[in-house]
């Protein structure tokens, strides 16, 4: 019997699993590293450290739960999040650690060149909002204050190239993680010429782009023989965690769109034309040359509940951050909706879609004296999709959306999907696989083995699990402190610039 194995390496784990050729999982293990805040715009993870858990976790997963079962492993396909940044000198080895897509350190170079025409421009060629997550803006802060670091790169790349690298000796880049890069054209499928003006380098600089299909490239040696693989195993460079999870949503009729919350968020359509937004508040990356996929994404997700429960979570008995997150899910159930007027924004990590405003924070608002522990937990979620909301509505202004499915972590959880449905008034389906990365690189690696015609035809195959359907009554409700939410986003936006400017001076 023959296998496909998927590796994703997602910000806070890397997430290995092994599909039969039908699209059955048949296993799939997980192993975390850590994210290193040096400083509150800060955000660096150590890439000699990811690739070791990568393969610590591949190895056991095909030594203990794959080759006893009798499988053959025929392809590897890859995936990973997006807007990672690591610079390595002329040998390969890394001159630090990888950057993430939450750091905000480069918001200065984001906000002079957004308020530029040359700015417009680079958005209208690459599709990425001008932003401190961008590959483009990490580079040129290191030009400006880093000076030696950027002199001693001789290459530019995210973590996904340095991990295929690792294995195969490759400096390779798929269209859809370049895509998000903020320096490739979108248009032209190039290493987009004012961008890398912009950035100090030239494209020699950077990892050789290929489609998300492709697959010249082999495992070395010694990879084969410590992971018991033949040299004939199909390495598929694959494609972003975003792009995956919309195909693995089975997002791919116009009235629909897909919510994604793990760490991070984002909501998105897919489509086979670029849509273009004065306002810079949208993205556009490409799954395929002619597969876009549009969104927005928030920084504030999954991660958000995450730091709640550890810093208030009751950990009386042995640490278990799960087992504490549903404790806590419990006891905001019995709150009634709107949190008893207590409303929270969940800029933590500052904000992308739909405000883009790396200074913005976290902040709980309309607190009184009748407020508890439970008032908190349920304003935490709700802030967070809240956030959710409003990138739908920047979004909607684009495109007519009628339903909706979600995946990711919050799509296990009934009380959450059932407030979006509330919150957006609209029918929410879940998936039938717990994973949609997986089973969107599944359904990449499945075309490109050619069992199924094309994407559209292995699309179709995903299936939904459950529908919730909105309550009239919480809607409305929800609607009035939506509008509270939103207005404070605006009327507080100098103040984020004067806290985000104290906390960078005074923090340790």
């Amino acid at each position: 019997m023959n296998c496909i194995i998927i590796i994703e390496m997602g910000t806070a784990a890397v997430r290995v699993f092994a599909f039969d050729l039908s699209g059955n999982l048949i296993s799939s293990s997980k192993g975390h590293y850590p994210t290193f805040h040096e400083q509150p715009d800060h955000s660096e993870q150590d890439p000699e450290q990811m690739f070791i858990t990568m393969l610590y976790i591949l190895k056991n997963l095909l030594i203990e739960k794959i080759y006893p079962k009798k499988y053959t492993v025929t392809c590897i396909c890859f995936g990973s999040s997006m807007h990672s940044l690591l610079a390595v000198d002329k040998d390969g080895i890394p001159l630090g650690n990888a950057i993430t897509w939450a750091d905000n350190r480069g918001k200065k170079e984001a906000a002079d060149l957004k308020k530029s025409t040359l700015g417009e421009e680079i958005y209208k060629a690459t599709g990425t909002p001008i932003h401190p997550m961008s590959s483009l803006i990490k580079i040129a802060w290191m030009k400006n204050h880093d000076p030696e670091k950027f002199k001693l790169a001789k290459k530019f790349m995210p973590i996904k190239t340095y991990i295929i690298q690792q294995l195969t000796g490759a400096c390779v880049i798929d269209y859809s993680i370049a895509s998000a890069t903020g320096l490739m054209n979108i248009h032209d499928f190039t290493w987009d010429r004012a961008a890398l003006e912009f950035a100090g380098i030239t494209p020699e600089e950077l990892p050789d782009l290929h489609p998300v299909f492709y697959s010249g490239v082999s495992l070395k040696k010694e990879y084969q023989r410590v992971l018991k693989l033949s040299p004939s195993v199909k390495i598929l460079i694959g494609s972003s965690d975003g792009c995956l999870a919309t195909l693995g949503a089975g997002v791919w009729e116009n009235s629909m769109a897909t919510i994604t919350i793990e760490d991070s968020g984002a909501f998105r359509i897919i489509g086979d034309k670029i849509i273009e937004d004065p306002k810079q508040q949208i993205f556009n990356y490409l799954l395929t040359e002619k597969h876009i996929i549009t969104g927005g994404p928030t920084s504030n997700g999954g991660v958000i509940f995450n730091w709640f429960a550890k810093q208030f979570g009751d950990f009386q008995k042995a640490f278990d951050i799960d087992q504490s997150m549903e404790m806590l899910i419990e006891e905001a159930a019995g709150v009634e909706v709107g949190s008893g007027g207590l409303i929270f924004l969940p800029f933590l990590h500052g904000e992308r879609a739909p405000i883009w405003n790396p200074n913005s924070r976290g902040c709980y608002f309309g607190v009184n004296i009748r407020h508890e522990r439970k008032h908190f937990i349920r304003a935490t979620i709700e802030g967070i999709l809240y956030e959710m909301y409003s990138i739908g509505r920047t979004l909607e202004n684009h495109r007519h959306i009628e339903t909706l499915s979600i995946n990711g972590s919050f799509a296990s959880i009934p009380f959450c999907t059932q407030i979006i449905a509330d919150i957006f008034n609209k029918p929410v389906s879940t998936l039938s696989h717990a994973d949609s990365i997986g089973k969107g690189a599944y359904l990449l690696s499945a075309t490109e083995m050619g069992i199924y015609p094309s994407l559209e035809e292995a699309s179709k195959t995903v299936t939904m699990h459950q529908t919730y359907l909105p309550n009239a009554e919480n809607h409305q409700i929800y609607a009035q402190y939506f509008k509270v939410f939103e207005s404070l986003i605006t009327k507080v936006a100098d103040e984020f610039d004067a806290i985000s400017d104290l906390q960078e001076r005074y923090s340790q």
